[in-house]
């Protein structure tokens, strides 16, 4: 049974809001999501918090300034996701403009299937034989558990300069600096910075250090803060908590979007997504633009993606931007044969039946996709409300032939997935010979041979960690609109805003008495919808669509849902997206 409940907050803090200009259905939602005063609604750029406070990030600008003026080699080593690629394009376009136009800086970005994650011994061993070898290797969005690769890099006489966000293992790797808001002793205020985010951080201090030496003014400095499309798009599509800080950066990046003035990869993936950039939000980053950057990562290279985001060529842009759509089409095929296979698995072990005594989910298949794993096991974990864990062969192609699996996992409120993976880790030394992620996403590798036992100390955590209030799935929602508020205004009103995690999209919750029902593509229900409101019925209904479900609704129903604004031949009309329904209210 599913749980709803209403956001809470203080009528006289949402009075505040509105009384300070803003929209009064925007001032109770911002109440309810933490905001407090007027002042905070400010995202102007100048409201950034500084670098000075992010450990190591001024003496680490210092450090570049010197590598720059002496024009040494450098390699930029990427993680393979969408806030991977996003950072790299930000390091090398970032230190291209800081005085790096005639020093050679290069990129690498690890195959997945071959090489694993991070700066392992074996990107290092690859990044030695690039022409020229570099000097230095600069890690994004990856770095904080290398230690073996940061030792093999300076057997072969490379320094390493770490750029991460993720959190740290019980030892640091020996790395010339390391700028990570995660790493102990790190005083940023703000630890929900993507790996993006913390290489613009970086960016900045350089520029400010390059200033005091004179290289440009106030004035004449590059504009790095060109570079926000980029932070945004890395930022929201790595699920970031978007704090004040984050939500600055995505704000002014999308901004940038909206006004045409993003990199030429951007517009044109928003092209190939039939999207349109003048109304960029932060939904068509996380679901349009992201999952078609991520293919390339999924199951190809990331390095067709990290090229797309470093063309300035509007061709060369839009035909990069075509291969990964067709990458993305490719990826959706593939997850959703793997995704009806975990389903008929669990079925199979009557494990959906018996949740109530399953507090986790792990799942492996000689035949799956190590590169989209991840979107399964956040699919279980959707499903099932538990946290899950999905396997592949460490080699893809090797028809489950491979001695390793790899898997990724995803999870759910108040399970820290990282942590627990730690403390099975400790509990069984070995079992685990890697892993690394947050609290609501991580990575790992097991031995095939212990898979069984890996699932079973896995079970035994989550059972300790978790309990029946974590596991029952609740729905927590906005309240209701008035019969008033279903316009296309309001839909548009709430598409301009900056919602994700932490700051979450809104969702009402309303009565409505269903009409005609169908499905689309035989597995989405199109209904419609007429709203019920202080007793009163809207004089019109409309339409709504439940994604992934063909079970029909009753005559009269309790839904939880998204108002957006639809448009189609130049006319805009109100659509809501729904995404639960109250089955314990009787009809």
């Amino acid at each position: 049974m599913s749980l709803f409940s209403r956001r809470p907050f203080l009528d006289r803090t949402a009075s505040w809001l509105e009384q300070s200009g803003l929209h009064p259905l925007l001032a109770r939602l911002f109440a309810a999501r933490g905001i407090v005063s007027p002042e905070e609604l400010s995202l102007d750029l100048k409201q950034l918090l500084s670098p000075t406070g992010l450990k190591n990030c001024l003496s680490t600008a210092t450090l570049l300034a010197d590598i720059l003026e002496r024009q040494e080699p450098m390699l930029v080593v990427a993680d393979y996701d969408c806030d991977g690629a996003t950072a790299c394009a930000v390091a090398v376009r970032g230190l291209k403009m800081l005085g790096g136009a005639n020093t050679a800086i290069e990129f690498l970005v690890p195959n997945r299937f071959t090489m694993g994650y991070g700066l392992t011994p074996e990107v290092v061993e690859l990044a030695a034989q690039q022409n020229p070898k570099p000097k230095y290797l600069i890690t994004v969005d990856n770095g904080i558990a290398s230690e073996a690769g940061v030792d093999r890099a300076r057997e072969l006489g490379m320094e390493v300069i770490v750029t991460d966000h993720h959190l740290p293992g019980d030892r640091l790797p020996n790395a010339l600096a390391i700028v990570n808001p995660n790493q102990p002793v790190c005083p940023f205020p703000s630890k929900a910075l993507a790996g993006v985010g913390v290489m613009f951080y970086l960016l900045i201090a350089l520029r400010a250090e390059l200033r005091k030496r004179g290289k440009f003014t106030i004035t004449s400095q590059p504009k790095i803060e060109n570079l926000l499309d980029l932070v945004a798009l890395g930022t929201v599509a790595d699920v970031a908590q978007l704090d004040r800080n984050n939500r600055i950066l995505v704000s002014n990046g999308l901004k940038r979007i909206r006004s045409e003035v993003s990199q030429a990869g951007i517009l044109a993936l928003f092209q190939v997504a039939a999207r349109d950039y003048r109304k960029a939000n932060a939904f068509d980053l996380g679901f349009a633009i992201g999952p078609r950057l991520n293919a390339a990562g999924r199951l190809a290279d990331m390095t067709l993606g990290i090229r797309l985001l470093l063309t300035d060529q509007t061709e060369q842009a839009l035909e990069l931007a075509q291969e990964l759509d067709r990458i993305n089409r490719e990826r959706r095929v593939i997850e959703t044969g793997m995704q009806a296979e975990a389903f008929a698995h669990l079925a199979e072990d009557q494990l959906a039946d018996k949740m109530t005594s399953h507090s986790s989910i792990c799942l492996w298949n000689p035949e799956w996709h190590q590169g989209v794993v991840g979107i399964v096991a956040s699919r279980l974990k959707e499903r099932f409300n538990r946290p899950a864990i999905v396997f592949a062969p460490a080699d893809s192609t090797s028809g489950g032939l491979e001695k390793e699996l790899r898997g990724s996992g995803r999870s759910i409120t108040g399970f820290h997935l990282r942590d627990a993976l730690d403390i099975v880790s400790k509990r069984e030394p070995g079992l685990i010979l890697k892993f690394g992620g947050h609290a609501m996403a991580a990575g790992l590798t097991i031995r095939k041979s212990d898979f069984e036992k890996f699932d079973g100390l896995f079970q035994e955590v989550a059972d300790e960690l978790l309990n029946d209030e974590l596991l029952e799935r609740r729905h927590i929602h906005d309240g209701s609109l008035s019969l008033s508020e279903f316009t296309p205004e309001i839909g548009d009103l709430l598409a301009a805003e900056i919602w994700g995690q932490g700051f979450p999209q809104p969702i009402f919750f309303g009565e409505f008495e269903v009409g005609q029902q169908s499905l689309m593509k035989e597995k989405h229900l199109r209904l419609q919808l007429r709203p019920v409101g202080d007793g009163q019925l809207a004089s019109k209904p409309f339409t709504g669509v439940w994604f992934n479900r063909t079970q029909l609704l009753p005559a009269k129903a309790k839904l939880a849902y998204r108002l957006v604004t639809d448009r189609y031949q130049g006319q805009a009309r109100v659509q809501l997206m729904i995404e639960a329904h109250d089955e314990s209210v009787p009809n």
